[in-house]
């Protein structure tokens, strides 16, 4: 018996021969070369030797006298080569029979007749197999083109050396021929050290069923019947059966006996495997031999419990079958198994093998699940190796069972840090035709959506990944607070039903009874504008929703008396798009989930909806429609400018909701009170009023944007609307100069139905009065709001925590300012416009801006200044200042100064008409030389196909055609990250803290558990090692510190948006075969890369000329890095 093994090959195959000698009490000896060195198979064995040369890994496993030197200094007595590698080549079976070495295998003469396929064919038709048209072997591409011309395509090209599929091409058409004939011939040559190729005639969608033979020293053969080995995947396989489904017995039988006499026409010995190709009719022909263990080995051993690799160690000692216990006349299979090749290949991109670090590896187990593998968690996927990671064999007691388990399998692997083809192989295994064992050869190719029917979710990786780049790279700066707002949250049962509330009211009468009912009602209304226009006003719009709907149930249940919760709409739905990573219709849908019994409202941009250009009306309506779908019960409508004309479109469509409120409008500006008052006076805003209610608004809003609206003003205004009109009047106003409660009072004094107000950690200045003070001056009168001060008072502990947790956003005003009777800034626009001076360097002159900001007002006509016509003033003030000019300099010459857009944008009419005439000569001065407005925005037919669809499609439509930019990089980051929008404000802005166990809510039952262990010091390329725990186990996520300059240079990246660039498909070596200057067609092969023994080539995505070469004639490099331009 042989006394010590060694095995010259690596990972999976060497643990596997190792496995069996040590049942056999073999002692094990592993090689290795240096590059390999922290392969699994070296810890496997009992001894362990480095061979080869540093930097030619490779070539190490295919040098024959360093191993046999090895085996001999070592004591080996024998040598198993697995497959792969020196598998096949008689030199080291010949060279082990020199040294007087065991070789586990067929001798020196039987590897060079079944090594080289045109000799086996002949001696298979010699046994009297049938057999197909091929070529004789050649290294001349020449000559092998002119044996074509006798064959019929299509044809495969073959290394005569071959094996794995490599060296291998299936050509359909003669033009492709040459090329695929040196292609075959360079990768055969790489993989096997031999370029000699043949031709062979191809069989029309067959099926690839192999036979096992094990063959003693005695002259005794037998069978071990059939696997079905059709699913592959450029020749290579990819899924095996054993036994093959629905192969006829009388076929079966037939191939048997042909393997047996093939294995006793040529003396073979050890275990080997009889390839067949069946055709549609159901004739075989045999195709090769391969005269070692094959990959897929495992199935049989499953279904005849025959340990194949000890068998071939017993009978390479010299034992018989009948010694082994095996005879033809018993052997039987029992039950079915499946093997699937786990792999680091990317079936979306080409089956594209990826290199890496192994960062999670969980692994299946159970009944029925065999594992034979060869990494680890941490272990790294190299270049220069086979793929294959894993073999999973699933055993049950027909094909059905088999395939129930590996799904099951399949299901419980979680490999991270390199791409698999997990959810290719989870497509395959659903596909019915599979289930039913109707495949072929061509089973893949005929299903291309098997590539991309299925895509690893890997939330948690992406996750972790986003919170350790926010943890090394700080983009807001350490966390501000320790406190936790939940931790804040009043004592609320939250198991109890949310009473009724406006909603239902809503339900109940419908918008017009709602409307009535309010108007009819004593008590003040309130709405709530914490959600939105507080932190918008304060907080850059920067709450997310996590921060929202931890305390939507607890208002619910507290407060249900408010009139509305205003919570979306104005520039919550941009900020969630380009900032938060939000998608802005979940947010809407989540807040109903968890308001269901009071009304939400949101601020609607006449026709422009959420965006800030007029788009046609069908987006307006499509809007409209899923808004309300999607929860949304008032829709406060507005017009930049005042102008009925623009919000008579979202009028309607909110009418045909026939469910939701049309609260339409009137933005306050000036002082209707002062006699100097000119535009803005008492018959303006009687008129406006005149025109909303004729439009057809439900209830009448009075939009005081800059807290202007002073109480004597709002009595005047209040009476003469309750006095003229029919409906309910609701105010609005921001308290920025510090009184606006008195306006409130005033207001409900003189009729007014409703008000709005925030939180009061949330409230004052540039938000809106508080809305504790708001419930305490209406108490215990006829305006009684309903509202319990100390349900509002018990929720003010968690709004002032969760402020200070968006400490870095503040953008509100330190104290009240009555500078705002003079520049009328509205509040949203005063916060946003300190923070532009302090990024333009002019913070300390923030006078000055306010000054020019009045002053460009007046110039452009004293608009009425909410967005996007606030933002026209704005931009000129900021323009003024930063050019050191005043307003009238600018109007009295406005073509010296550069004008921003959006005051181009204004005098072009893009806003509409202004209450008080465009500012001339002004206006055409500015324009003086330039083109008209932009035409409004064209919808295209898929565009209102997907208006016209609700819910998602609709909603990402709507998302797209509003804020396109913002929507393309939250779906990148989405592809990125995942989604991050369930994360909180501490771990979206902050990343981890050590010590802290972060909770991350996935779905309903889902959660991740998060962890920090320790940060790395960077490295020379400024990569940092965040070691982080998940669910227990731990992760490193590797992140650049951005903070840090790069010591080494990175390579240069092909940009996937320009035609120009081509890109390294994969991790490789490339060889570039262009020059500057070539020209090159499309389609004609540029440049080679090899990486995993696989060769491919590199196409030019067009024709033209090569502009530039960004590597090296022979370089490694990694996928997605720039190789060539061609322009």
């Amino acid at each position: 018996m042989i006394s010590k093994l060694l095995v010259a090959n690596r990972g999976e195959i060497a643990i596997r021969a190792f496995r069996a000698a040590c049942e056999l009490g073999i002692t094990t000896v592993a090689v290795y070369p240096f590059e390999d060195r922290n392969s699994l198979h070296r810890l496997k064995a009992d001894e362990s030797y480095q061979i080869g040369e540093k930097g030619h890994p490779v070539r190490a496993y295919l040098n024959v006298d360093e191993i046999v030197a090895t085996a001999v200094a070592c004591g080996a007595d024998a040598i198993y080569p697995g497959y792969g590698f020196l598998s096949e080549n008689p030199e080291l079976a010949a060279a082990c029979a020199a040294a007087g070495i065991t070789f586990v295998g067929p001798s020196s003469d039987i590897l060079e007749l079944t090594g080289n396929k045109a000799r086996a064919i002949e001696s298979a038709r010699a046994a009297g197999l049938p057999v197909l048209a091929s070529s004789e072997p050649s290294s001349s591409v020449d000559d092998l083109l002119a044996a074509a011309e006798q064959m019929q395509f299509p044809l495969f090209v073959k290394a005569v050396a071959g094996g794995g599929g490599r060296g291998m091409r299936r050509v359909a058409d003669p033009a492709d021929l040459r090329e695929s004939i040196e292609a075959a011939s360079r990768e055969a040559d790489s993989a096997f050290g031999d370029p000699t190729v043949f031709l062979e005639q191809a069989v029309v969608n067959p099926r690839h069923i192999e036979v096992q033979i094990l063959a003693d020293t005695h002259g005794n053969v037998m069978h071990l019947f059939e696997r079905d080995c059709s699913v592959q995947r450029r020749h290579q396989k990819v899924i095996e059966l054993a036994p093959a489904p629905n192969l006829d017995p009388a076929l079966r039988e037939r191939m048997c006996n042909d393997a047996v006499a093939f294995a006793r026409q040529i003396g073979y010995s050890c275990a080997g495997t009889v390839e067949f190709l069946v055709d549609e009719r159901g004739q075989h022909v045999f195709i090769e031999m391969n005269p070692r263990i094959q990959v897929e080995h495992t199935v049989t051993e499953e279904i005849t419990a025959v340990d194949l690799v000890a068998s071939q160690l017993c009978i390479a000692s010299g034992w018989s079958l009948e010694q082994l216990g095996l005879s033809q006349e018993t052997m039987q299979a029992r039950g079915a198994a499946l093997q699937c090749r786990i792999t680091t290949e990317d079936p979306a991109n080409g089956f594209r093998p990826d290199t890496g670090r192994i960062t999670a590896y969980r692994t299946p187990g159970g009944a029925g699940i065999r594992l034979d593998g060869g990494t680890n968690l941490g272990a790294e996927v190299s270049a220069h190796f086979d793929s294959m990671l894993v073999k999973l064999t699933c055993r049950g007691r027909d094909l059905t069972t088999a395939v129930a388990r590996a799904r099951r399998a399949l299901a419980e692997f979680r490999i991270r840090g390199v791409s698999t083809n997990i959810p290719f192989l989870q497509a395959v295994l659903d596909d019915p035709d599979f289930v039913a064992g109707k495949v072929t050869t061509s089973f893949i190719d005929e299903r291309p959506q098997l590539l991309t029917a299925r895509s690893s979710a890997d939330r948690g990786t992406k996750i972790l990944n986003y919170l350790a780049d926010v943890t090394v790279n700080q983009p807001h700066g350490p966390r501000p607070s320790a406190v936790y707002p939940r931790d804040k949250l009043p004592a609320v049962d939250l198991k109890a039903a949310p009473p009724a509330g406006s909603k239902q009211r809503l339900v109940e009468l419908g918008p017009e009874g709602f409307a009535r009912w309010l108007r009819d009602s004593p008590a003040v209304g309130v709405t709530d504008t914490t959600f939105r226009d507080a932190h918008q006003s304060l907080l850059a719009t920067r709450v997310r929703s996590t921060g929202l709907l931890e305390i939507a149930p607890y208002i619910a249940r507290s407060t249900p008396q408010l009139l509305s919760v205003e919570c979306w709409g104005g520039a919550t739905y941009d900020v969630a798009l380009r900032f938060l990573k939000e998608d802005p219709w979940e947010r809407l849908a989540a807040l109903r989930e968890a308001l269901p019994n009071i009304c939400l409202q949101m601020l609607l941009r006449g026709r422009n909806t959420v965006g800030y250009t007029p788009y046609p009306e069908l987006v307006t309506s499509a809007f409209v429609e899923e808004a309300t779908a999607t929860g949304i019960d008032i829709f406060r409508i507005f017009d930049a400018l005042n102008n009925v004309s623009s919000m008579r479109p979202a009028i309607q469509a909110v009418r045909e909701t026939g469910s939701a409120v049309a609260e339409v409008a009137m933005s306050y500006t000036g002082d209707l009170t002062n006699p100097g008052e000119k535009i803005y006076t008492l018959d303006y805003w009687l008129k406006l009023a005149d025109e909303i209610v004729e439009a057809g608004a439900h209830v009448l809003a009075i939009k005081d944007m800059a807290g202007l609206l002073r109480p004597p003003a709002a009595a005047k205004l209040v009476s003469a609307l309750k006095s003229r009109f029919d409906l309910p009047v609701h105010v609005h106003t921001h308290d920025t100069p510090g009184g606006q409660l008195a306006t409130y009072m005033a207001a409900w004094y003189a009729g007014a139905d409703a008000v709005d107000g925030a939180s009061a950690p949330m409230a004052g200045t540039t938000s809106q009065p508080a809305l504790s003070s708001i419930v305490a001056a209406a108490a215990h009168t006829q305006y009684d709001t309903g509202l319990s001060l100390e349900a509002v008072c018990d929720l003010e502990p968690y709004w002032e925590a969760l402020r200070r947790v968006y400490a870095p956003f503040e953008s509100g005003l330190p104290s009240p300012t009555g500078r705002v009777y003079t520049h009328e800034i509205p509040g949203g626009q005063l916060s946003n416009l300190r923070t532009q001076a302090i990024a333009l360097g002019l913070g300390d002159r923030f006078e000055e801006i306010e000054n020019a900001y009045a002053g460009a007002d007046r110039v452009l006509g004293r608009l009425v200044k909410v967005t996007p016509s606030s933002k026209v003033v704005g931009d000129l003030a900021l323009s003024l200042v930063g050019a050191h000019v005043t307003a009238d300099e600018f109007a009295a010459d406005p073509a010296r100064y550069d004008i921003p857009d959006s005051v181009i944008g204004f005098f072009r009419g893009e806003l509409g008409d202004p209450p008080g005439g465009w500012p001339e000569p002004l206006r055409t001065k500015a324009l003086e030389g330039r083109g008209p407005a932009r035409p409004e925005q064209q919808l295209t037919e898929e565009d209102e196909a997907q208006l016209a669809t609700p819910g998602p499609v609709r909603q990402g439509a709507l998302n797209r055609l509003l804020f396109p930019g913002p929507t393309k990089e939250f779906l990148a980051h989405r592809e990125e990250f995942g989604d991050t929008s369930r994360l909180s404000a501490n771990q979206f802005f902050y990343g981890l803290r050590r010590g802290e166990e972060h909770r991350v809510h996935l779905e309903k039952g889902v959660e991740l558990l998060i962890g920090l262990e320790a940060v790395s010091e960077p490295d020379e390329r400024g990569m940092r090692t965040v070691l982080c725990l998940i669910n227990g186990q731990l992760r490193p996520v590797l992140v650049r510190d951005r903070a840090i300059a790069a010591d080494v240079p990175a390579a240069e990246k092909a940009d996937r948006q320009n035609p120009d660039h081509v890109a390294a498909p994969f991790a490789g070596v490339v060889t570039v075969g262009v020059a500057v200057g070539d020209q090159v067609d499309a389609g004609q092969t540029i440049a080679t890369i090899e990486a995993m023994k696989m060769e491919a080539a590199i196409t030019a995505p067009k024709a033209g000329t090569v502009a530039r070469i960004a590597v090296t004639p022979t370089a490694g490099v990694e996928g997605g890095d720039l190789l060539v331009v061609i322009s």
